[in-house]
């Protein structure tokens, strides 16, 4: 009997310890695993929402420049988003039927996201005043991060859908186009001006510091840019380091491409009665003496080599009008870049280019002072001519493109051209004082 009595005790003990074992270990696992999990979630800091009433930003935007009787006018309108209101309206409506980000959608409550409107004067504001991501906030009503997703898929969209239309190698229509226009400025065979820009790069990595910052400056990538009289952007070269001056910039340009590799059209033009086969760019003192480049004469001597000097100084300044007006319209590409990301910078200012032309087609009639009818010429009257039935895809070789470098950079041609040049200007407009030539 005492035996039996002993023998429950200890197994109620047993049981009693099983159970407080158990106990201990369920606290123990919840202490570690589960109170830890719900510590980190608690520790972590909540994003927070803000109400920002975006129906009302677009509504406001709406009223201020898109109605039939908007508050502000056309020329405040084109001051502010540096086009005309129906140029802006063509690439929001290409935006939004082609880039899904641009297409408003309705969120699982059913209410709108941003309009199209919204989105695209984000993007167009950031980069016409060069502004932070969230200036923009009080007046459209989206906040930073969305902001700066605007001006990456606007950007993107701009290259993607107008990049082929309007940063395009020119083509036979246009290079005879260029050659009238230069004619008629004393010039024949003359496509436009060719000279480098250097954009600042203040947040660029410590460990690419060196590479791209010149003496004592700060950092810089380096545009490299030929353009035309109604500054017309022809050829953009963004992305070498600031370091390098605009021979080492040439050295790694694709400018001649395609004369290297025959897909250039062919032109023929006279100068002083001799014929020459290729197109040429002013430049300054920089650039080598290749026949594809004309400088001015540093210490021209005779009254012949003035007006040369003159002439020549006064038309290379088209592309120097085009940076100038590059930085004007987008003061993102003349501010210091904010980005880290080189090829986001070089998105952005490919952009600007687009843009940039796009407004210029729009209104080079406004601006511009060339009269099409001066240089349109009937073609038997032109010493410059852009051969229409030549083949631009016959397959080359080494041989054929060693010739061609060879020829690009004969510097015999360039001072046979540069003199017949100085003699074409003196008996063009020798008898004309111009003294106030530009």
């Amino acid at each position: 009997m005492a035996s039996s009595s002993h023998n429950n005790f200890e197994n109620i003990m047993e049981e009693k310890f099983e159970e407080a074992s158990e106990q201990i270990y369920k606290q123990a696992f919840q202490n570690l695993f589960v109170n830890r999990g719900d510590r980190q979630r608690a520790s972590k800091k909540k994003r927070a929402y803000i109400e920002r009433n975006r129906e009302e930003g677009h509504m406001r935007l709406w009223n201020d420049y898109f109605r039939e009787d908007p508050v502000y006018p056309p020329y405040l309108f084109r001051r502010r988003f540096r086009m005309n209101k129906h140029l802006f309206l063509r690439i929001v409506d290409t935006l939004s039927t082609q880039v899904p980000f641009f297409q408003q959608r309705r969120d699982s409550t059913g209410r709108s996201g941003l309009s199209p409107l919204q989105k695209c004067t984000a993007a167009i504001r950031m980069m016409a005043y060069g502004s932070a991501a969230d200036a923009v906030d009080e007046y459209l009503r989206l906040g930073e991060s969305t902001a700066i997703s605007c001006l990456e898929n606007f950007v993107e969209g701009i290259i993607y859908l107008f990049g082929d239309e309007y940063l395009r190698r020119p083509t036979p229509e246009d290079l005879q186009r260029l050659l009238d226009i230069g004619e008629s400025r004393g010039f024949p065979g003359m496509i436009g001006s060719i000279d480098c820009m250097h954009w600042e790069w203040k947040n660029c990595p410590t460990a690419w510091a060196g590479q791209y910052t010149r003496g004592a400056g700060k950092p810089t990538i380096v545009l490299e840019a030929v353009a035309s009289q109604d500054l017309w952007i022809w050829h953009a070269f963004f992305g070498p380091p600031g370091t390098l001056n605009d021979i080492n910039v040439l050295d790694r340009s694709p400018v001649f491409d395609d004369i290297l590799q025959g897909k250039a059209p062919k032109v023929d033009y006279f100068v002083n009665g001799r014929q020459y086969h290729l197109a040429y760019y002013l430049t300054d003192g920089i650039y080598p003496k290749w026949a594809t480049f004309i400088q001015s004469i540093p210490l021209p001597e005779g009254d012949k080599a003035r007006m040369f000097a003159k002439r020549q100084e006064a038309t290379r300044k088209d592309v120097e009008r085009a940076f100038g007006v590059l930085q004007a319209r987008f003061a993102i590409v003349k501010n210091p870049a904010l980005m880290w990301d080189k090829v986001k910078i070089g998105k952005i200012m490919r952009a600007c280019i687009i843009l940039h032309n796009m407004i210029v087609e729009d209104e080079r009639d406004g601006y511009t002072r060339i009269n099409a009818e001066e240089f349109t010429q009937v073609e038997t009257n032109r010493t410059s001519h852009v051969d229409m039935t030549y083949s631009t895809e016959m397959a080359s070789n080494l041989t054929n493109i060693m010739a061609r470098r060879n020829e690009v950079r004969n510097r015999k041609k360039h001072d046979e051209l540069q003199a017949d040049l100085v003699e074409h200007l003196w008996n063009k407009f020798g008898h004309i004082q111009d003294d106030n030539y530009v």
